[in-house]
């Protein structure tokens, strides 16, 4: 289980990116639109960056090389936030951070869905048992952070990620240099057929739509709850409330998941992002709703996002692991991160942010419609099928 450790890292890392840049360039003095715009560039990255090192680790095998040189360039990079930088520079210093940080993501995934498969098939609870410790980490630091800025402030954000990426760097320079065997160079793999397929298609759609409406929850969550008067503290436990139940999906859903099939558990996943956000846009302010809205995480990330690892373990295997999860890392985390942040600053500028989750609750509903055209192509009805 070498990917433990660097996972535990990583979300720390991503504990202090997700809810406190925000924060940080607010007390930076940015307003809403330029914060939904650079928090945007972590998403723009995942555009380009990950297929391209995925398709790379697919044709070497050398997963954890490419991960310690992502991890070390990212915190070279994330040193700079220490200087006093403008808007555009601070743009161009989280580009390069971000460009290599998002290169992890489908490198450790392929690399975890590789070994935590059982004769060819995903095992869900070895994956899920691996997770929770990156959950766990997360769950951790979003206390000590979050108590952290409350008495002290956002100044110290640059300092917390620089030893958040020295964490995840020691972590992937540790782990053993193991290389994936690499068939004959004349062995072709493509990835065009398996895109054709009508369920893959679905797939994506439903991926993207679904990550859409979290962008809601990734950008522009904890502004949320700061303009309604919630305490930074406070912020950190309404995120820690969705880890804790993160981590008790991860720990039990191999007794959960074979209840329903996998693509039936996609569409439960979106029809439950739909009530959360419908919650948490009218009744934010009721913090016991909150809470509850927060608990549904579990089926909102922690189911949602097994099911897909599954399922492009399912569609993808073998050399194309690494492209399909690079493709899953675009077409459901790049451009829907791109595109949120952008209209989410807007509406929010224009309407508050209260807006972005009304607007999320028709992207749910839209994710919900294509979830079911997957389940429907894996379950005909007897009658003939159309798209």
């Amino acid at each position: 289980m070498w990917p433990t450790f660097a996972d535990i890292k990583h979300e720390i890392y991503r504990t202090l990116v997700n809810p406190y840049l925000p924060l940080w360039l607010k007390e930076l003095g940015f307003g809403l639109l330029a914060i939904s715009v650079l928090t945007s560039v972590q998403a723009a990255t995942r555009l380009f960056a990950p297929y391209g090192w995925g398709w790379l680790s697919d044709h070497t095998g050398e997963r954890v090389k490419l991960l310690r040189y992502g991890a070390t360039a990212a915190l070279v990079s994330a040193c700079f936030l220490f200087l006093e930088l403008t808007p555009v520079w601070l743009g161009v210093v989280l580009l390069v951070m971000f460009t290599h940080t998002s290169s992890m993501m489908p490198m450790s995934e392929a690399a975890m869905a590789h070994l935590v498969s059982q004769g060819g098939a995903f095992d869900a609870k070895r994956y899920g048992r691996v997770r929770l410790f990156g959950s766990l980490g997360f769950l951790i630091t979003v206390f000590v952070a979050g108590a952290w800025f409350e008495g002290f402030g956002m100044k110290h954000f640059p300092a917390w990620t620089v030893l958040s990426l020295f964490a995840v760097t020691l972590s992937v320079w540790l782990l053993p240099d193991l290389k994936e065997a690499v068939p004959a160079v004349h062995e072709k793999v493509q990835v065009g057929p398996v895109l054709r397929q009508r369920p893959v298609q679905w797939f994506f759609v439903a991926a993207f739509f679904h990550v859409l409406s979290h962008i809601g929850i990734y950008v522009f969550f904890s502004l949320f709850l700061d303009s309604l008067g919630y305490s930074k503290l406070l912020i950190g436990v309404l995120w820690a409330v969705s880890v804790v139940v993160e981590i008790g999906w991860f720990y039990t859903q191999a007794k959960w998941m074979p209840k329903l099939p996998l693509t039936a558990w996609l569409v439960v996943c979106s029809a439950v992002m739909l009530l959360r956000m419908g919650l948490t846009a009218q009744w934010a302010h009721l913090l016991w709703v909150l809470l509850l809205a927060q608990a549904l995480h579990a089926l909102t990330f922690a189911a949602h996002h097994t099911v897909c690892i599954a399922l492009l373990s399912h569609h993808f295997p073998g050399r194309l692991r690494g492209r399909g999860q690079a493709l899953y890392t675009v077409v459901a985390y790049g451009f829907p991160g791109v595109l949120g942040g952008l209209l989410g600053g807007m509406l929010s500028d224009r309407l508050g942010l209260v807006s972005v989750y009304w607007a999320s609750m028709v992207t749910s509903a839209i994710a919900t419609a294509a979830a079911y055209k997957v389940w429907r192509h894996h379950h005909p009805a007897p009658a003939a099928n159309s798209d």
